[in-house]
C-alpha cells in the first residue's frame, strides 16, 4: 500500500472514530424567569429577530440542525456556544444588574450596527439570521430604546 492510501484511510478511521465523541448541547428545554422576552415586553418582530439570529448561541436552547451531529462541526457549534453565552445570555438577562442590562442592549445595537453580529458563519447557514437593513433598523432602535429607558429610571 503506497503511503498516500495509508494517510487517507488513516484519516478516514480518524474521522470515522471522532464520530462517536459528542458535546454536550445546550437544551434546557425550559424557559427561565430570567429570560430576555420574560422580563422585557419584546414587540413581535423584535421577538422573532432575536429569536432566529441571536438565541441558538445565546441563550440556554439552542435549536441544533442536522449537521451539528457531525464532528468536528459540533465541536465548533459547543464553541461558538459557550463564548456567545459568556458574552450575553438572554436566558439569564434579567440576572444582570441594571447597568450591565443597560451595556449589554447598548452592545447589541452596536454590534448588529456594526454587522459583527450574527457571525458570518451563522449567517452562512441560517437563511433567517440574514437581517435586511429594516430588520437591523428594527432591533437597533429597540434595543436603544430601551437601554434609555433604563438609564432614565437608574
Amino acid at each position: 500500500m503506497s503511503r498516500i492510501k495509508k494517510i487517507i484511510l488513516a484519516l478516514l478511521i480518524l474521522f470515522a472514530g471522532i464520530q462517536f465523541i459528542h458535546p454536550a448541547h445546550n437544551k434546557s428545554g425550559q424557559v427561565l424567569p430570567t429570560d430576555f422576552l420574560k422580563i422585557y415586553v419584546v414587540p413581535n418582530n423584535v421577538q422573532t429577530i432575536l429569536q432566529n439570529a441571536c438565541y441558538d448561541c445565546h441563550s440556554n436552547n439552542t435549536h441544533y440542525p442536522w449537521y451539528s451531529n457531525i464532528q468536528p462541526v459540533a465541536w465548533m457549534m459547543a464553541s461558538h456556544v459557550i463564548k456567545g453565552k459568556e458574552e450575553l445570555n438572554f436566558s439569564d438577562f434579567g440576572s444582570y444588574s441594571s447597568r450591565r442590562q443597560i451595556s449589554k442592549l447598548k452592545g447589541i445595537a452596536n454590534q448588529i450596527n456594526d454587522d459583527e453580529m450574527p457571525i458570518s458563519s451563522y449567517k452562512m447557514m441560517h437563511k433567517n439570521a440574514r437581517l435586511s437593513k429594516e430588520q437591523k433598523d428594527l432591533v437597533m432602535d429597540w434595543m436603544q430604546k430601551t437601554a434609555d429607558s433604563l438609564s432614565a429610571n437608574n
